[in-house]
């Protein structure tokens, strides 16, 4: 398996430049078996990571463009009315593009609240219910959505309870000046890289499964929920998190942390995940879970530091 996952990350690469600590990050939420939200400016290359990894795990997606006038059953699904020769008539259920394996829900943040609501029980059960009526989605079952961070006009923030849907709050950066050169040259000429198709449906599954079985120290139990608890300001031993968080990390979290750090491990070729792991994964699997009080945001302080306080002890 470790060696499929690097012929993986190697076809990827032809496709992608300069973001592989952004690749890792995508792989470990999918070999989790969970959903991840990819934060950056235009231009960053996040559709096409998604599209990339369609192909690379020949997966069936569909992209969902989200915008304030997007519909509930734009993206399950509706049912029609039908009427047959006899005169009978009759309602057939129409499948939204949610019915795939890889959804891409692209600006997620633009889709009215109550069109957001309805990806809430797909990411949870991997099912929607329309009209009283459930329907299983396809295995493996993924949502990968993206947010531009910069165009707040016409927005609407996800709430607390759907950004916990998402195993990992991925931050896409900038590129460094050698992968920007090696982009531009790849991608302005007259033949273009295309990413290789590496495994299938029921090998990532099969992954998911792996992962799951990977053996977890003691040490780095206790490591994850140590780190997690100590998140929340009103159990936290931290007072720089008592004074600056407003609410934590719950369950969720220590559930999601644990099975990114059994990813990572499996990635690298490790029998084990490590404290490196969970130091490294902390921020992707707990900024989207916590949120700082007013006086905190006044004085300038970010989510990004409150977590390195959690870490701190680790390192």
């Amino acid at each position: 398996m470790g060696l499929r996952l690097r012929q993986v990350r190697d076809s990827i690469g032809r496709v992608i430049f300069g973001q592989q600590e952004v690749v890792d990050q995508t792989l470990i939420a999918l070999l989790a078996g969970g959903h991840a939200l990819l934060i950056g400016v235009p231009g960053l290359a996040k559709t096409r990571l998604v599209e990339t990894l369609a192909e690379v795990f020949g997966l069936e997606d569909r992209r969902v463009q989200c915008t304030p006038d997007l519909m509930p059953a734009d993206i399950l699904g509706s049912e029609v009315l039908e009427e047959n020769e006899a005169g009978q008539r009759s309602f057939r259920f129409v499948p939204g593009p949610v019915f795939c394996q890889l959804l891409m829900a692209d600006e997620i943040n633009r889709a009215s609240p109550r069109t957001q609501s309805a990806l809430l029980q797909a990411m949870q059960e991997h099912r929607v219910t329309v009209a009283g009526h459930s329907h299983d989605l396809p295995r493996p079952f993924h949502v990968l959505a993206t947010q531009n961070p910069l165009e707040q006009e016409g927005t609407y923030p996800l709430p607390e309870a759907q950004l916990d849907r998402f195993l990992l709050q991925i931050d896409v950066g900038y590129p460094d000046l050698q992968a920007e050169r090696d982009m531009l040259i790849a991608t302005t000429g007259t033949a273009t890289n295309e990413a290789l198709q590496v495994m299938q449906g029921e090998e990532l599954m099969a992954a998911q499964r792996l992962v799951r079985r990977i053996p977890v120290g003691e040490t780095v139990v206790d490591a994850i929920l140590e780190l997690v608890r100590n998140g929340r300001p009103d159990s936290s031993e931290i007072q720089e998190i008592r004074d600056s968080v407003a609410w934590g990390p719950g369950p969720r979290a220590s559930q999601a942390l644990m099975l990114a750090v059994r990813a990572r491990a499996l990635i690298d070729g490790r029998l084990a995940p490590s404290i490196d792991d969970v130091v490294t994964l902390a921020a992707p699997v707990l900024r989207h879970r916590m949120n700082l009080n007013f006086a905190a945001r006044a004085d300038g302080i970010t989510l990004d530091s409150a977590i390195a306080h959690l870490t701190k002890r680790f390192e």
